[in-house]
Order: C-alpha cells, then structure tokens, then sequence
C-alpha cells in the first residue's frame, strides 16, 4: 500500500518537473460534479486570468453543508490539456450537531481535459484547517467531473506558439 503511494508520488513529482511553461487551461468556464470521502457537490472553475481561475465549490455531506471559494494557479504539463494546480482559500459552513464552522483551505491538484469532449476530469487534496467546529483540520481528497460551457478562445498565432 505505502510502496504504491511513493510510486505514485514520484511519478506526479516526475510529471511536475517537466511540465511546461505553456497556458495551462483549455477553457473558460466549466461546471461539475465534486465526489470524494462521505462529502459530495457541485464545483464552478471560471478563469479569470491567463493562469488564474476562481473555483466555488457547494459541498454537501451526511451531517453537513459547506460553501468554499478557491484562488488557483494551473501550470501546464506536457501541454495544455494535462495540469496541475495549486491554490488557497476559504469556506464556511454549517454542521447539524455543533453549529457552524469557517476556515482555510489549500489545494493542490491534477486536471485532464478530455480530448474532443467538453470535459475535465480532476483529482485534488484539499487540507483544511477549522477555526470554529469540532475538528482541528481535515485532509480530503476528491475527483471532479467538469462540463466545459465556454472554450478558451484561441487565434492561430496562440495555436503556432503551443498556447
């Protein structure tokens, strides 16, 4: 189990230092479904720079109701349809027995834009630290399905660049 984890740690750190300085994103706007560990929702990614996207996400699970927006910077790897990305944050939200709770979120992920498809596939880990609620931190991971309503527009000088 361990020795799977470090292999594939290694092959994401290999993949990281090759990535390329390229535009990371292939879209604009894309809206999905978030899914990991007992919490489910709906995620939004709107780009709001070359590099930059804002990401709210609703997150429901069995005993509670979170909102979080994220800031995250995507870097290319191997081209523009395969990134990865980092970012921090916050969130407040309400659990069913002890109130509500607020904090701060890091991210850091791996997103595939599916070829000819409007679709994003991403895996993150989304470590939390809670200032109000019964927990201290949280370390989630999660998988997002993503339908890409606006397509980042390209010219064919961006095309001939690699961007």
């Amino acid at each position: 189990m361990h020795l799977r984890f470090f292999q594939l740690s290694g092959l994401l750190l290999l993949l990281l230092t090759l990535s390329e300085r390229a535009f990371a994103q292939k879209y604009d706007t894309a809206l999905g479904a978030r899914l990991g560990g007992g919490n489910y929702g709906l995620t939004l990614q709107q780009r709001v720079a070359s590099r930059v996207t804002i990401e709210g996400i609703a997150g429901l699970g069995q005993r509670e109701y979170s909102g979080t927006v994220l800031g995250e910077y995507h870097f290319g790897i191997l081209g523009p349809s395969l990134n990865y990305y980092f970012g921090a944050g916050g969130h407040l939200g309400h659990n069913k027995d002890t109130g509500g709770f607020s904090g701060l979120d890091a991210l850091v992920g791996v997103e595939y834009k599916v070829a000819f498809l409007p679709v994003v596939l991403s895996f993150d880990f989304k470590p939390t630290l809670e200032f109000a609620g019964d927990d201290y931190a949280r370390f989630p991971t999660a998988f997002s399905i993503r339908y890409v309503f606006f397509r980042r527009k390209t010219n064919l000088f961006d095309t001939i660049r690699g961007r």
